[in-house]
């Protein structure tokens, strides 16, 4: 058996393996079969029959168990993760490992089919350094992503340094579940 920290570099490496054997499709294929319907099938569970509650029993879970730095902030309307270090993503980047062009996209790969079963939809950003937030709302929803430290106050990630301290521009969401429905590139928001 494989630890943790080395079954991320297995899994950024099996992204790039999967799409040079049979293209971007292949790894949609992985991320939402493999993983989504599969390997986090108790996630997927808890989210389709309880909603935000599930959510933060599978997230508050997860996250303390993997030792993320990161925050949740929940109400009626909204279920928000801001994460401030990535425990995958940071060791990828402390171990100089890069093969799969973005590892942070599998999380929407897998994320967004449970939530677009369950009836939500997502308002996401990363910035490729191992931080990002996380807007989940109910797909009948109108609202948009929430400005800087609205939901989370100081805990929201867009406060904090590094935020914007990458040279390319970060990966955004607005009411998605599909890894390729990013929005337009755009400099980083503040």
């Amino acid at each position: 058996m494989i630890g943790c920290y080395d079954f991320c570099g297995h899994y950024e490496w099996t992204f790039a393996w999967l799409e040079a054997e049979g293209g971007h499709n292949l790894v949609r294929q992985y991320w939402e079969e493999g993983i989504s319907r599969d390997s986090q099938q108790h996630a997927r569970e808890l989210i389709l029959s309880q909603g935000f509650a599930g959510m933060r029993t599978y997230w508050g879970h997860t996250l303390d168990h993997e030792a993320a730095g990161y925050a949740i902030h929940a109400n009626e309307e909204v279920f928000r993760i801001d994460m401030h270090a990535c425990p995958s993503k940071g060791f990828l980047i402390r171990n100089g490992l890069v093969q799969y062009r973005d590892y942070c996209d599998h999380c929407m790969g897998w994320i967004g089919p449970v939530m677009q079963d369950a009836g939500f939809v997502i308002d996401h950003e990363h910035n490729h350094c191992g931080q990002c937030w996380w807007e989940i709302r109910r797909e009948e929803s109108t609202a948009g992503p929430s400005e800087a430290g609205r939901l989370a106050g100081e805990a929201d990630v867009r406060l904090h340094p590094g935020w914007n301290e990458q040279a390319s521009p970060h990966d955004r969401y607005h009411q998605a579940t599909d890894p390729d429905d990013k929005c337009p590139p755009q400099p980083p928001s503040s």
